[in-house]
């Protein structure tokens, strides 16, 4: 199903928060979850996996555990999210020449949006790899090379994350609208749900919760 970039981020960010992501990882997910939409990559289905698999988990034991040598979790499995997010706030170390190197990432398509905004904030092209995936952005634009159809592995036992030197490929742009498969749109919509408040005849009166229609 196709829907505008507005509506899939909103639904993301929601479906995050009923996952019990933060408010700041939550908007950040949904970020991600556009960016890739809008380039025509799995989106939706990917962080519905991961916010499913994740349920009811300790958030700290998804994280980084230390940012000296390669990254891991203290789970074993790091939350593409949180290294994403730690990925920005330390882009400068790759400004130096210096990779960034993460151990078992799952679903490693989705720190690619924060790779991209690394390269905007560094001014330069990074190149992000995993398996037989290479991924080079911009920031705006993008190539990608997956000749063994392994894009949407849902975890990577080695990602890398660096400048790259140069782009002799074209960087394909972004476009207004995402592609999300239905069944994909109903799990992030049930996640979504969680944050409703219940409503009751009296909520229904003084005009909170769901009303009879979508527009109440």
């Amino acid at each position: 199903m196709s829907h505008s970039l507005n509506e899939i981020e909103a639904l993301s960010k929601r479906a995050a928060r009923g996952a019990g992501l933060s408010w700041g990882t939550a908007e950040e997910g949904a970020r991600a979850v556009r960016w890739l939409a809008s380039h025509d990559l799995p989106s939706g289905p990917l962080l519905a996996d991961l916010l499913e698999q994740t349920d009811q988990v300790a958030r700290e034991t998804l994280a980084p555990l230390s940012l000296d040598g390669i990254w891991s979790a203290a789970s074993g499995t790091l939350c593409p999210l949180a290294s994403g997010a730690t990925l920005n706030d330390f882009a400068d170390r790759m400004s130096a020449g210096q990779p960034i190197e993460m151990a078992r990432v799952s679903h490693p398509l989705l720190v690619v949006p924060f790779a991209a905004w690394a390269a905007i904030h560094l001014d330069a092209l990074i190149k992000i790899s995993w398996l037989s995936v290479r991924i080079i952005t911009d920031g705006y634009g993008i190539w990608t090379d997956d000749p063994k159809n392994q894009i949407s592995e849902t975890c990577a036992a080695s990602l890398i994350c660096g400048k790259a030197t140069r782009a002799d490929e074209i960087l394909t742009k972004p476009s207004l609208r995402g592609e999300i498969p239905q069944a994909d749109w109903a799990r992030l919509g049930k996640l979504a749900h969680r944050t409703y408040a219940p409503a009751t005849e009296e909520s229904r009166v003084l005009g909170a919760g769901a009303g009879i229609s979508d527009n109440d």
